[in-house]
């Protein structure tokens, strides 16, 4: 029988984050970016009806995705604002500032580097990497543009858990293949491929190009129904 003292216990916050469908936490940052508004207005409760209102939600939708919060409301009332703020960002983490690296010194990786809005999100681009000898030893928005060789090791030495991957399609499994083996724990891949990794590491890809073809389809069938209500 194992003895209790090496059991491994999941924290009760890590375990309810865990359980939150992946759709709910794709909408809780159309929630925070609307009460950081509210705020600015100098709003302090808010209730489901109006913040869903803002964002063109079901009222009933919010309230059910605000369950998995760490929170409750008042009826009548609805939430502080500032209550509400706080337990989004802690739900997904961006209380906590995590270390990132970023492959790709190009013209995405530097619209990355240059966009700050990631530190409200919990994220801090520690340093990029490339295998251009044009690039390598400069720094973008700040950041120094260090040789991909180096990636594993100081991912290790510096713990660093996300990596980005903002490369040519052709290079990303490379370029995974180190982010795993320097014991990067996610992965936030834009380049226009799918990746083969370890269950053990998470992986989130962002593929502008479904998005473009979706809204491209979007508009084209809607201009086809102006055409045909018009003619």
């Amino acid at each position: 029988m194992t003895s209790p003292r090496h059991v491994r216990r999941t924290p009760a916050g890590a375990a309810a984050a865990q359980a939150i469908p992946v759709p709910v936490l794709r909408r809780m940052p159309g929630y925070l970016q609307a009460l950081r508004q509210f705020r600015t207005e100098g709003l302090e409760w808010v209730s489901c009806t109006r913040l869903a209102g803002r964002l063109g939600l079901d009222p009933a939708l919010a309230r059910k995705d605000f369950t998995a919060l760490d929170i409750t409301g008042k009826p009548k009332t609805g939430f502080p604002v500032t209550g509400l703020i706080r337990a989004i960002e802690s739900c997904l983490g961006w209380d906590n500032v995590r270390d990132a690296f970023l492959v790709g010194a190009g013209s995405l990786g530097r619209a990355l580097l240059g966009y700050r809005g990631f530190r409200e999100h919990g994220l801090n681009i520690v340093a990029a990497f490339d295998t251009d000898p044009g690039k390598i030893g400069s720094s973008l928005h700040g950041t120094q543009v260090l040789p991909l060789s180096k990636l594993a090791g100081l991912a290790r030495r510096m713990r660093v858990a996300i990596g980005i991957i903002a490369t040519p399609a052709a290079a990303a499994q490379e370029v995974a293949d180190l982010m795993v083996a320097g014991g990067l724990r996610a992965i936030w891949n834009f380049a226009p491929t799918s990746l083969s990794i370890p269950p053990e590491v998470l992986v989130e890809n962002e593929d502008l190009s479904r998005t473009l073809a979706v809204l491209s389809q979007r508009l084209q069938a809607r201009r086809a129904l102006e055409l045909e209500e018009n003619g």
